[in-house]
């Protein structure tokens, strides 16, 4: 609740004023900032093929699941699956280990396997494998080369790579950490002033225009301050979701993004509007206003900014057309 403290009555009446209407309005204020959208990559993903790149598969910043063919080594496709033990050797009969079950969970997710993965590369895993390799248009071997497969940690994901690295023609020979692996959603912040931090503290809502013109919904979190002396204050999305949800694409992944944005310092509220320097308080009755003859009518302050008010009053002479005081120049 916002007051404005007056003189005593007796100096107010004394006083020149001249006055206005009560009128339905809008009460808000905002700041226009940029906001700044950079991913963050983690290289990910060793390469163990060895040869000639005669395609790529991927754009930077695709998203990408257990499955996807990244890139081929002498037309062979390399795939990207999901685990925690990098691909280090071939995978065939008699084979025992984390990352034969993990290639099992591959395959049973993309339905060659029907048996629970167990870690042993039977029959049924070799024959899986051949299914598998037949998809790809590969020679059904039933053996799974070092090279045949970069894992990550968790997928899906998005990937960006060194471009001058990975591209048809240049030559690998194994070891090489072409891939690396994105969050779903870039980190959002917005660097201010001292004077701008303090008008957004937690909670504060933020609406950011997104590169295809939509309008996205974040909220400041928490402050910090940057290496240039400056502060940086940090954005998510409602109860932590993604701000730009399924749109994060449009979000170039090798820079950063400046984004217009509007900062809500406070929201809007409508209803009955007045200048604020109408508002008086007094001693008995809080904060009043005065009519142009002198009659005094409480009143509550729902919001205000930029030198208006909303008021409400339980009082039915407080209307859309009252004239109230205002002193003389406060306009």
């Amino acid at each position: 609740m916002a007051t404005a403290f007056s003189p005593p009555e007796e100096v107010l009446d004394a006083r020149p004023f001249t006055t206005v209407e009560i009128v339905e309005g809008e009460v808000g204020s905002s700041l226009a900032l940029n906001s700044v959208a950079q991913w963050t990559s983690e290289p990910l993903g060793v390469n163990q093929a060895s040869g000639v790149i005669t395609s790529v598969a991927v754009a930077q910043g695709d998203e990408v699941d257990a499955g996807a063919v990244l890139f081929e080594v002498g037309l062979r496709p390399v795939v990207i699956i999901e685990g925690s033990t990098p691909s280090f050797r071939a995978l065939g009969p008699s084979a025992v280990g984390s990352d034969v079950e993990q290639l099992q969970q591959f395959l049973q997710g993309a339905g060659f396997l029907t048996g629970e993965p167990d870690g042993r590369y039977g029959a049924a895993t070799a024959e899986a494998v051949r299914q598998w390799q037949r998809s790809l248009g590969l020679t059904a071997t039933g053996t799974v080369e070092a090279g045949d497969v970069i894992v990550v940690p968790a997928l899906p994901t998005r990937v960006t790579f060194d471009a001058d690295a990975l591209q048809p023609g240049s030559t690998l020979s194994g070891g090489e950490r072409l891939v690396s692996v994105l969050p779903l959603a870039p980190q959002f912040s917005i660097p201010v002033t001292d004077t701008q931090a303090a008008q957004m503290p937690a909670g504060t809502r933020v609406l950011i225009s997104s590169p295809s013109g939509a309008e996205w919904t974040a909220f400041a979190t928490s402050q910090a301050a940057d290496e240039f002396g400056g502060i940086v204050v940090s954005l998510e999305g409602d109860d932590g979701a993604s701000i730009c949800a399924d749109a994060c694409g449009e979000l170039p992944v090798t820079e950063q993004s400046l984004l217009r944005s509007q900062i809500i310092t406070v929201e809007s509220v409508a209803g009955l509007t007045v200048p604020t320097a109408a508002l008086r308080a007094t001693a008995n009755a809080g904060t009043v206003v005065v009519d142009e003859a002198g009659g005094t009518y409480p009143v509550e302050v729902r919001a205000s900014a930029r030198g208006v008010a909303v008021i409400e009053s339980s009082d039915p002479a407080v209307g859309v057309g009252l004239r109230v005081r205002v002193p003389a120049g406060s306009e």
